[in-house]
């Protein structure tokens, strides 16, 4: 029996087309589109390209489940992110308390740490509430901190000059004798900032300077 000469030329051709095909559906798997498969239904059992399709079909559909569970990985990574960012925005919301104690004068308790990244935090929500509610005196309220060096005085002097630029008053209030004394010792000068024992002292002393003023635009 005669071999037909025109077989290796078919032979060649669908082995041409068949990688042609593979290479097309890897490009697919490599632009992130795991959904396409090679079609073996119309291959003999024995066929090598049959063989090779087999092993191209298994490895995306290995691929799917990976991309599957990356994804599912990333989407729960991303919810825990934003809840993460809206736990840290509760915080420093609850760590820098602005309160309006009375019309025009807004207080700002001072409790725990001070760095320079929480200093700048409360100099910014001090003077964007002092802008919000047009406050003519802000007060700083010390008297949780029992403990100031000389980086922490400076954090609050930065925060009394910003304070003024906005054309408010900035009352210090708060302060013991612990820290009267390291300031002291320290040689820190407070310049023009005024200080309170308590903050009670320095609402008695704004409104009595607020009513001082009322009687002398009266008169």
């Amino acid at each position: 029996m005669k071999k037909d000469p025109s077989a290796p030329d078919e032979t060649n051709a669908l082995l041409l087309e068949s990688i042609a095909d593979v290479l097309s559906i890897l490009a697919s798997v490599v632009a992130g589109d795991c959904r396409s498969r090679l079609r073996t239904e119309k291959l003999p059992p024995e066929s090598v390209v049959r063989t090779l399709y087999d092993g191209v079909n298994g490895m995306i559909d290995s691929l799917a489940v990976e991309h599957r569970r990356s994804n599912a990985y990333a989407a729960e990574l991303e919810e825990k992110l934003s809840v993460i960012e809206a736990q840290r925005a509760a915080i420093t919301e609850l760590s820098t308390p602005i309160i309006e104690v009375w019309e025009g004068i807004v207080c700002l308790p001072v409790v725990g740490v001070i760095d320079s990244v929480r200093s700048a935090e409360m100099t910014e929500a001090l003077l964007g509430a002092i802008v919000a509610k047009k406050a003519r005196c802000a007060i700083i309220d010390i008297t949780a901190i029992h403990v100031m060096d000389t980086a922490t005085a400076d954090y609050f002097l930065r925060m009394a000059r910003a304070v003024r630029l906005l054309g408010a008053q900035c009352l210090l209030t708060g302060i013991n004798p612990s820290i009267a004394q390291t300031i002291v010792h320290m040689g820190v000068e407070l310049g023009d900032i005024a200080t309170y024992r308590d903050l009670r002292s320095a609402l008695a002393s704004v409104f009595g300077r607020t009513r001082l003023s009322g009687r002398r635009r009266r008169r």
